[in-house]
């Protein structure tokens, strides 16, 4: 089989795939090592008998459902290569709103006092992407040096999120960076000492319902990272608007904010309003309601 055939199969056998023919590029990119230049330009050249076995068996599991991120085992966010597993959810271009929103309080905080070591903590980290990203990014920027690098906290409920978590952290940050990041297995705030200035957080906040009407493409994403219908105890709450979470993470946050501290949060387009009243209820002001790339309502800001 050559590239060019194995583009043109994988198109057809992912034909109900949204994206069949990225979907087919990515994956024979990954088994072949080769860039887009080369599936269009060296299109005749075969491939080796383990790439095309490799191929053939990534192109079948995608078919299921499996999102080619989990296929693969990487995901772009913010410009950053992050590894990702089914046990983390994998990252989406909306969320990188938070990053956006983070780098700009950054830059405000450090305007007043530069040589200050600012505190982040990124709550239900998941890989990682949102703090990381965050950090990496300051850094290229040049707003945070060895001298006055971030101090960045990542929690998570899970293990395996964290396991992740900090592969990313190892792999992303340079060691100035890598040396203050704290890794910290905890629901929500239980486990967590310390005051932060910037609180970052995308959690659970999807309806119990319509987390299995998303689930049922086989794409895999771990419930726990979906459903927001949950209680402190993991018992569901029978709401059914996915703030069981959010309910008790924006006042816990709310009292770790060092003061001006700011705390951003991602939500649903659903449920974002209701969100940016739970701040107001936690003592939270000068809040609002950033939109996606798509105009939805979508990341929540507010200050102590």
């Amino acid at each position: 089989m050559t590239i060019r055939e194995a583009r043109s199969w994988g198109r057809v056998f992912l034909a109900q795939s949204p994206t069949p023919e990225l979907d087919a590029d990515v994956l024979l990119m990954a088994v072949t090592g080769r860039d887009k230049t080369a599936l269009l330009f060296k299109g005749g050249e075969p491939l080796a008998p383990e790439e095309e076995a490799d191929y053939r068996a990534y192109i079948q599991a995608r078919s299921t459902g499996l999102p080619v991120a989990y296929i693969t085992g990487h995901k772009e966010f913010y410009g950053y290569d992050f590894l990702v597993t089914p046990g983390v959810l994998i990252p989406k271009p909306d969320t990188e709103l938070l990053v956006e929103k983070a780098l700009s309080v950054i830059r405000e905080k450090l305007s007043a006092k530069k040589d200050r070591i600012l505190t982040l903590c990124d709550m239900c980290t998941g890989s990682g992407c949102v703090g990381i990203s965050t950090a990496r990014a300051a850094w290229e920027e040049g707003l945070v040096t060895r001298e006055n690098a971030l101090a960045l906290t990542l929690c998570d409920i899970s293990q395996a999120a964290l396991d992740v978590a900090r592969t990313n952290a190892d792999r992303l940050c340079p060691p100035a960076l890598r040396e203050k990041v704290r890794l910290v297995r905890t629901n929500l705030f239980q486990a967590v000492t310390g005051s932060f200035d910037i609180i970052m957080a995308n959690p659970p906040y999807i309806p119990a319902g319509e987390v299995e009407e998303l689930l049922a493409d086989g794409r895999n994403e771990p419930r726990l990272a979906l459903n927001g219908d949950i209680d402190l105890f993991g018992n569901a709450t029978g709401e059914g608007d996915g703030l069981g979470i959010m309910r008790n993470l924006v006042p816990q946050a709310a009292c770790r904010l060092a003061p001006a501290g700011v705390l951003l949060v991602e939500a649903g387009e659903y449920n974002a309003e209701m969100t940016e009243y739970l701040f107001r209820d936690a003592g939270l002001h000068d809040t609002g309601i950033a939109r996606d790339l798509s105009e939805q309502l979508r990341c929540i800001w507010g200050r102590i």
